[in-house]
């Protein structure tokens, strides 16, 4: 009599699952890969005989008959040292990976502004994921927009480049910015100057744009403005530069808490009273807004539940649902002592 049970050392396999369940090879693949061409008494057998010999199915040959990999990557075009300074990208992954430690699927982080474009690209489309997330999009990088007519593909915010559909989940950058810059008008703000974000991300125009519109929906003058690149070196560079124009403000809106708390630092410098002299305002409520001198006013974006709504609209993408095309994710102003 042959024994069903693995000889010492030996793992089970297929064939020995197959012959305690009584029943082909090929039927218990399909039990393995969830197949819905198997009856539930069957299902049932096979699992037994899967619990009895303890045999673990070979994942590389269920990827091989399902083409799921059960992994997903989250893909952040930005440098090493920008990813670990900036506590957005912690809280959006923390909202993905809290999302999926509920599903089957895995998560692969790919820092991709160091790594050859070809290179990221060339692993997204072997095989080695389901589909992707995409975090800090610029203009100049059109690779993952015209990925997403290959393979599922969701945006955390509106990407830069045509070549769609693209799925986007993020929030409402102009309105954001219009809030902030609101409540600066409601404190009696006559002059009120703006650092916006890099011009080559959605957020970055969209918030210039919310200042823009508020501002002179307000008759207020809508010419003090420059740019930055969302660090509180940015900021503060920024800050310097509309100082030296010479021109009176009394309100700030900086499009990022980062550049706000670089821009607080300069105003202390120079004997600038916030909020007495300059009343500021910024989008973020993360360490920079809580943390700052004066804690700063700001519009909170969920950026974890963010994190945890472009995970679960990516999952339901991969299994074949029908899902808006566009997410917006709500915000709410935080009133702190910096107006």
């Amino acid at each position: 009599m042959t024994s069903l049970s693995p000889s010492s050392g030996a793992a089970p396999t297929l064939e020995m699952v197959a012959a305690l369940a009584g029943v082909s090879r090929s039927t218990v693949s399909r039990v393995v890969n969830l197949s819905p061409k198997v009856t539930p008494e069957v299902v049932d057998a096979v699992n037994a005989a899967i619990s009895t010999l303890g045999y673990v199915p070979n994942r590389a040959a269920r990827i091989l008959a399902s083409r799921k990999t059960e992994s997903i990557a989250l893909v952040i075009p930005e440098n090493t040292a920008k990813f670990f300074a900036d506590p957005f990208f912690a809280s959006v992954i923390q909202g993905v990976a809290t999302y999926l430690s509920k599903t089957e699927y895995t998560l692969t982080l790919l820092i991709a502004s160091e790594t050859d474009p070809l290179k990221t690209r060339k692993y997204l489309t072997g095989g080695n994921v389901d589909g992707a997330l995409v975090l800090s999009h610029h203009s100049d990088d059109h690779s993952y927009v015209e990925l997403g007519q290959t393979m599922p593909i969701v945006f955390g915010g509106r990407p830069m480049s045509e070549g769609g559909p693209s799925h986007v989940v993020d929030v409402d950058n102009v309105a954001a910015a219009s809030t902030a810059v609101q409540h600066l008008i409601e404190h009696g703000k006559k002059s009120i100057a703006t650092i916006a974000g890099p011009q080559d991300m959605a957020a970055g125009l969209d918030r210039l744009e919310g200042w823009r519109r508020t501002v002179t929906a307000a008759g207020l003058p809508a010419e003090l403005f420059e740019t930055a690149d969302f660090t509180p070196a940015g900021g503060a560079s920024a800050m310097r530069r509309i100082l030296d124009t010479g021109k009176p403000f009394d309100g700030l809106f900086a499009a990022s808490a980062q550049m706000a708390s670089g821009a607080l630092g300069v105003l202390r410098e120079h004997g600038i009273d916030v909020p007495g002299q300059v009343g500021v305002t910024t989008i973020d409520n993360d360490y920079y807004a809580k943390n700052a001198n004066p804690p700063l006013t700001t519009v909170d974006q969920p950026s974890m539940a963010q994190g945890a709504m472009m995970a679960e609209v990516l999952v339901r993408i991969i299994a074949g649902e029908d899902v808006d095309v566009l997410t917006i994710m709500p915000t709410h102003l935080i009133e702190r002592a910096s107006v």
